[in-house]
């Protein structure tokens, strides 16, 4: 997520983060399913974008991207990886995730304090919203959105206003799931990276329990340097795979979740 690394020195120790975690358990006592990806498909993705938040609407791939100066959102073709619209976000902020509400379009900023709203036909903004606190990942869930912020702690807000409704305390067998970063709504649960490591958790939206954590470790980037980690996930829902990525990889993978 961030542009720079304050923890971890190298690819190879951020992987290490993940694999050092506790045995996870669930809140009654019993194991999380620790589920890995299958690659049905490898699809081209732009190497120079640094992906901060993903989504599929009406076949299309909608793509937020992070740095200060170079932050965007895009429409792309997604079987080809063709930028057919963009739209550069001012130059002094971050752009973090992304979520679709009807027509328009909401991407978040790092440390800005502000999101904008953008129609989702032309990229062109229509209104800002105000927030405190830091932007990290994005999703829609029926009729709110998820918002992270790096924490354990997901904050459910109006999408016609932003105003925070509410969180949601992100736990794993008790203990709280840090560092929760772009984010995916689907079917009443919560798909969420976990900054710095190979690992995805699967999030029941209504109580914040981790259901299952996906190993995404055997997806690897091409080259690059430690900010180039594993981020975004976007759902499509016309076949039920998923596509994710990472910072600047140069491969959008189509997978399925195996036991």
């Amino acid at each position: 997520m961030r542009c720079s690394i304050r923890v971890i020195a190298n690819w190879a120790l951020a992987a290490t983060l993940a694999s050092c975690a506790p045995a996870e358990r669930s809140a009654d006592g019993g194991s999380v399913p620790r589920l890995t990806v299958r690659v049905l498909e490898r699809l081209y993705h732009d190497p120079e974008a640094f992906t901060q938040g993903l989504l599929v609407v009406d076949g299309d791939l909608y793509e937020s991207t992070g740095q200060v100066g170079t932050s965007s959102v895009r429409r792309v073709e997604l079987a080809t990886g063709t930028v057919l619209q963009r739209y550069e976000l001012p130059s002094g902020v971050f752009g973090e995730g992304i979520a679709a509400v009807g027509d328009r379009l909401i991407v978040l900023t790092w440390t800005s304090g502000v999101a904008y709203s953008l129609d989702r036909a032309s990229l062109t903004p229509r209104a800002e919203f105000r927030y405190r606190g830091e932007g990290w990942g994005l999703c829609a869930a029926g009729a709110e959105l998820i918002q992270s912020d790096g924490s354990n702690r997901l904050t459910r807000r109006d999408p016609a206003t932003f105003n925070p409704l509410g969180t949601i305390e992100v736990l794993e067998a008790g203990r709280p799931v840090e560092r929760l970063n772009e984010l995916e709504c689907v079917h009443g649960d919560i798909y969420a990276n976990i900054w710095l490591s190979t690992d995805i958790v699967r999030i029941d939206a209504a109580s914040g329990r981790v259901t299952a954590r996906i190993d995404a470790s055997a997806l690897r980037p091409t080259g690059g340097d430690v900010q180039d980690v594993l981020n975004g996930i976007a759902y499509d829902p016309r076949d039920a795979t998923f596509l994710l990525t990472g910072k600047r990889w140069d491969i959008l993978y189509r997978v399925r979740w195996d036991t």
